[in-house]
C-alpha cells in the first residue's frame, strides 16, 4: 500500500514537473524580448539538469507530440510551391518544415550552459533511441544542430602537456578510450617530448576536452603498441624525429556521437607537427582492428565482395581452412597467445591475408571495421598490417593480435577520400590482397 502511494507521488511529481517545463518552452518560444528570454532559458536549463529519467522522458514526448511541424500547414504550403514554384512559396515552406523545437534547443544553446544542456539531453536521447525509435526525429534535429555549433572552425586545438591543469590531465586519463593510461607516470610518460597529445575545446566548454589523440614521435613507423605506451622507455632526442605516430584518439563527450571531429583533429595536427618539425616526412597511425576477429570467427561469405573474382575467392578459402587446421578445428584459438606463439609463416600469411582483404572489401560498406572507416574515409592509405602487434588480451579478443598502419600523405588525402567514398580502398603493395 504505502509502495503504491509513493509511486502515484511520484507520477504526479513527473506530470506536474513536466507541465511547467512546457509552460516555460512555449513562453521561451513565444517571448519577442531578450531580457524576458534569457531569464525563461535559465530557468529552462536549470529545470534540464535536475530531471529524473521519467521527467526526462515526458519532456521528450512534448517535444514530439507538440513542437512538431504542422502536417496541414505544410502540405497546404507544399500544395501551393508545387502550383508556383519560387522564393515567395518556397520560404514559407521552408520556415512550416522546422521543427519548432529546433528554435528551441537554439535559444537555449545562446544561454551560459546551455550547450552543456543540449549536449546532456541528446545523451539522454541517444540511450532511449532502441527502445523508443519513434524519437529519431528529435535525434536528427540535434545532430543537425550540434553538427554546426560543434564547426571544427568554432573549436580551439590545444596542446595537452604536463603543465596543462591537473583537472585536464585527470579527464585525459578518464577518456582515454584506446590504450588504458595506468596513473600518472604513465601519463607522465605519454606526454614527453616525443610524445605528443592534442584536444579540441569549444568556447562554450572552455574546460571539457571533445576529442583527444595521442602521437608519439618516431624514427621509423611503429609495428607494435607495447613500445609506445611503456612508462619505463626513454624518450627520444628530437633529432631522431622522423615519423609521426597516431597512435590513439578518444572521444570524451558521449553526446556529440555522430559529429566529425576526428578527421579534422588528425589534419589539423598533422599540419601543426609538419610546421614545427620540418623533418618529419611520414604521418601514419597505429591502428586496432576492433571488427577483425569477430567477422572471420562469423564464418562470412567471401563470395558476397563483388570485387573478387573464383581465384580470389579460391585464396580465402584455402587461407582460411589452413588457419583453422593449425588452430585444431577452432579459429577461437587464434584469441589465445599459444596459437601466435607457434604460428609457421604459412599460417602468419593466411592470417594477413585474411586481414587485408577485410579491412580492403568491408571496410567501403556499413559492415566494416569502424576504425578502418573512419581513417580510409578521412583520406588515409592502408599501408601495412602488424603481427603480434598487440598482444594483450583485448587486442588477441579483437583482432587476433594484428594493427595496422594508415598513412596519411596530406598530399594525397583528398584523392584517396574520393575513392574511397566511391567504394575503392587504396592500399599500398604491402597489405597482400587475394587473386
Amino acid at each position: 500500500m504505502l509502495d503504491d502511494i509513493r509511486q502515484a507521488a511520484a507520477r504526479q511529481r513527473t506530470v506536474r514537473t513536466v507541465r511547467r517545463m512546457r509552460a516555460d518552452a512555449l513562453r521561451l518560444l513565444s517571448e519577442k524580448g531578450e531580457l524576458g528570454g534569457m531569464a525563461l532559458a535559465r530557468e529552462l536549463i536549470d529545470r534540464l539538469e535536475a530531471l529524473a529519467d521519467d521527467q526526462t522522458d515526458g519532456f521528450f514526448d512534448f517535444l514530439a507530440d507538440e513542437l512538431s511541424p504542422d502536417p496541414q500547414a505544410v502540405l497546404a504550403l507544399a500544395q501551393a510551391y508545387a502550383a508556383t514554384p519560387g522564393a515567395p512559396t518556397l520560404l514559407p515552406l521552408m520556415q512550416a518544415i522546422e521543427p519548432p523545437r529546433q528554435e528551441l534547443l537554439r535559444r537555449l544553446n545562446r544561454m551560459p550552459g546551455g550547450t552543456a544542456a543540449v549536449l546532456r539531453l541528446r545523451r539522454a536521447l541517444l540511450q532511449r533511441l532502441p527502445q523508443r525509435p519513434e524519437l529519431a526525429a528529435i535525434e536528427a534535429d540535434l545532430l543537425h544542430l550540434l553538427t554546426s555549433w560543434f564547426n571544427p572552425g568554432f573549436l580551439r586545438m590545444k596542446r595537452v602537456d604536463w603543465n596543462s591543469p591537473a583537472q585536464l590531465l585527470e579527464k585525459i586519463i578518464h577518456h582515454e578510450a584506446v590504450h588504458t593510461i595506468d596513473g600518472w607516470d604513465d601519463l607522465r610518460r605519454r606526454l614527453q617530448p616525443d610524445r605528443r597529445c592534442f584536444a579540441f575545446f569549444h568556447p562554450q566548454l572552455v574546460d571539457e576536452p571533445l576529442i583527444f589523440v595521442e602521437v608519439a614521435l618516431l624514427p621509423e613507423m611503429p609495428a607494435a603498441i607495447a613500445p609506445l605506451i611503456d612508462k619505463s622507455s626513454v624518450p627520444l632526442p628530437a633529432d631522431r624525429f622522423r615519423v609521426a605516430a597516431f597512435y590513439g584518439i578518444s572521444n570524451c563527450e558521449p553526446g556529440l556521437r555522430g559529429v566529425s571531429l576526428g578527421n579534422f583533429l588528425i589534419k589539423t595536427v598533422a599540419q601543426q607537427l609538419q610546421q614545427e618539425l620540418p623533418r618529419l616526412r611520414s604521418f601514419c597511425t597505429l591502428s586496432p582492428i576492433p571488427g577483425f576477429a569477430a567477422w572471420l570467427l562469423a564464418e562470412p561469405d567471401f563470395a558476397a565482395w563483388p570485387q573478387l573474382r573464383k581465384p580470389g575467392l579460391a585464396d580465402l578459402d584455402a587461407a582460411r581452412t589452413l588457419l583453422r587446421e593449425r588452430c585444431g578445428g577452432d579459429l577461437g584459438a587464434l584469441q589465445g597467445p599459444l596459437v601466435h606463439e607457434q604460428m609457421e609463416p604459412d599460417a602468419a600469411d593466411a592470417l594477413q591475408l585474411l586481414c587485408g582483404a577485410y579491412l580492403a572489401y568491408a571496410s567501403p560498406t556499413p559492415a566494416g571495421d569502424p576504425v578502418a572507416r573512419f581513417h580510409l574515409d578521412n583520406g588515409a592509405r592502408l599501408e601495412r598490417l602488424n603481427l603480434r602487434a598487440n598482444m594483450s588480451g583485448k587486442g588477441l579478443r579483437q583482432s587476433f593480435g594484428l594493427m595496422v598502419n594508415y598513412l596519411y600523405d596530406l598530399a594525397q588525402v583528398e584523392a584517396s577520400h574520393t575513392r574511397f567514398r566511391q567504394g575503392e580502398v587504396v592500399a599500398s603493395r604491402a597489405i597482400a590482397l587475394p587473386g
